[in-house]
């Protein structure tokens, strides 16, 4: 395999893992910051290293768009043109593209699309995606899909599913392979069974170096969600890496990585930070409410980060109130090392055997709810 992965230790259907790449390794269950348009929003590289993240996710489609594919090549390659240190994967630009996009045409060869930027019109194959991505210098590229949401009729889930099983054999034969990069796979269709089982085996037949399922996080009920993971991975090889697109919050992470998957990226906690919103122990807490107008706690008491290691509640919900960006800085750093924290709690919980030890007291904790008002 150009992109080694080894299973250090299971407790259940969990596992502890190492993905080894040219840029660096990876410990699994992994948590990946995203960082769509060379960045993740608010933060210095080395910031979001120092909170345990060793991998950041970047995106085909808006990286496309702009600054382009070709210019981030002739300036050295995304790591470089970011000064990220570690490994980083890229998205194909499907989810985007359904999403954002406006004009959306597909058919066999791709799909063609006007900008949500300016109106510009791209035409995006499973060639061009695997090109672009290259040009990136991606650790880890994924193949173009068809996206689609939830609920969907099924005739349009097997559709979609099919089709982005024909791109996944063009978008193998046109990976570049190499040493410490990879190709990944992504399972479709949709919440139907019969669908997603035909599409993991299809895949799994295709040999790729990792695994992801797709098309969850687009509305549908946790327990959907986790119903689908139940009945996908199982089907997939076990010596590979298994990764979640999309997903989400601490406690999605904590209910999937205990059926066993390996790797996710979600926005929630950069987007959140932006919007007042911080992850802690014992839930989630809007910065904004009065009630920590005079607080001089930390948002977290037990948190490590520098966030809550130099300032208080009070402040922040000053700096939201005021509109100023510290706010945002601030809060969006405590809430990844909030969900590094519970990757790397989750990692030690599989190797010691002890994970619904963990998971108990992550849930009780959770259902406990905010501090108390101070007075």
């Amino acid at each position: 395999m150009n992109l080694p992965f080894e299973i250090l230790a299971t407790d259940g259907t969990a596992r502890r893992g190492h993905l080894a790449t040219a840029h660096g390794h990876v410990d699994t269950p992994a948590f990946m910051p995203v960082g769509t348009l060379g960045t993740v929003k608010g933060l210095l590289p080395e910031q979001v290293a120092a909170s345990g993240a060793q991998i950041l996710l970047g995106n085909t489609y808006h990286l496309m768009l702009r600054p382009g594919a070709e210019r981030v090549a002739r300036l050295g390659g995304l790591r470089r043109f970011m000064d990220w240190k570690g490994p980083i994967l890229t998205d194909s630009g499907g989810f985007q593209v359904m999403s954002l996009a406006k004009l959306r045409k597909l058919d066999e060869q791709g799909v063609t699309f006007k900008s949500h930027l300016d109106g510009s019109l791209h035409h995006l194959t499973p060639e061009r995606s695997i090109e672009i991505q290259d040009l990136l210098d991606a650790n880890i590229t994924m193949q173009l899909d068809e996206c689609i949401g939830l609920p969907a009729p099924r005739r349009e889930a097997e559709r979609a599913m099919h089709l982005s099983l024909r791109w996944a054999e063009r978008c193998k034969k046109v990976f570049r392979e190499r040493a410490g990069y990879g190709l990944f796979g992504i399972v479709q269709g949709g919440v139907d069974k019969a669908l997603r089982k035909e599409s993991a085996l299809a895949l799994k037949d295709m040999s790729f170096d990792g695994y992801a399922v797709g098309g969850l996080a687009v509305g549908e009920p946790q327990e959907v969600m986790l119903e689908v993971l139940d009945f996908t991975l199982p089907l997939l090889p076990a010596d590979r890496p298994r990764y979640l697109m999309g997903v989400g919050t601490p406690d999605d992470l904590v209910k999937a990585v205990m059926r066993g998957v390996d790797m996710f990226d979600c926005v929630l906690p950069t987007r959140s930070g932006r919007t007042a919103r911080g992850y802690t122990r014992r839930g989630v807490i809007n910065l904004r409410n009065a009630r920590h107008r005079d607080d001089p706690r930390s948002i977290d008491p037990d948190c490590p980060c520098p966030t809550c290691s130099r300032w208080s509640r009070a402040y922040v919900h000053h700096l939201f109130r005021a509109e100023e960006m510290l706010g945002s800085i601030l809060l969006t750093l405590h809430n990844l090392y909030y969900y590094q924290e519970v990757m790397a709690g989750l990692r030690k919980a599989i190797e010691a055997g002890k994970l619904e030890d963990f998971a108990t007291a992550f849930f009780e904790q959770q259902a406990t709810g905010d501090l108390p008002p101070l007075g």
